[in-house]
């Protein structure tokens, strides 16, 4: 019991901070405490950007999401466990290929090359909602 309350903060609490943090970047207004940017929203074609320190915290929290988000799939059975590790898994991928085109974007030096890597990132994103309806 103590476990899962413990589970359901943490997802909890990475929800609230994410949610938070993309409300004040699309005001405008900097967050308190906010050092680095944040990947844009899932689905967004918005250009990525950042530091290769930035990619990498996005890979951190992506793992520990993904991690959560199991853990919430395990009381389910049958369907519905199977559907919500589905979601879970397209949704890590998702992050993983953000956090990837971050990483690339800080090393890219010419638009061509930026354009490159958001087509690359685009197109792995497509490929995660296609295994993840295929299953």
């Amino acid at each position: 019991m103590k476990k899962s309350l413990l589970a359901l903060a943490a997802t909890t609490l990475f929800a609230l901070s994410s949610a938070s943090v993309l409300a004040a970047s699309h005001v405008g207004a900097p967050m308190a405490g906010a050092s680095a940017p944040m990947a844009p929203a899932m689905g967004s074609t918005a250009p990525l950007s950042g530091t290769k320190a930035d990619a990498k915290a996005m890979k951190k929290q992506a793992k520990a999401e993904y991690k959560a988000a199991k853990k919430a799939c395990k009381p389910m059975k049958g369907a519905e466990e199977k559907a919500c590790m589905k979601d879970a898994k397209a949704t890590y991928e998702k992050a993983e290929a953000d956090a990837k085109g971050t990483h690339e974007m800080a090393e890219a030096k010419t638009d061509k090359e930026r354009a490159k890597v958001m087509s690359k990132v685009d197109k792995e994103k497509a490929e995660a909602d296609q295994k993840a309806m295929k299953k």
